[in-house]
């Protein structure tokens, strides 16, 4: 499913792979709630997850 027009892009890099801890995906660094609830996530919770991802040093700093 593609975001809607205008929204903060996914930060899906299309390598899904679980951490061995089963948590968090190894490509994006999403969790496995925020991979779920993206497309129901608003633009405020989108940014949230893109910050904590640029914090982590797992976000092109062209698209947090």
């Amino acid at each position: 499913m593609s975001d809607p027009p205008g929204a903060r892009p996914s930060p899906c890099v299309k390598r899904c792979r679980l951490t061995p801890e089963g948590t968090h995906c190894q490509g994006c660094g999403r969790s496995l709630d925020e991979i779920g609830r993206w497309t129901r996530m608003d633009e405020a919770e989108r940014k949230a997850v893109w910050q904590r991802l640029a914090r982590e040093g797992k976000a092109e700093p062209t698209r947090a």
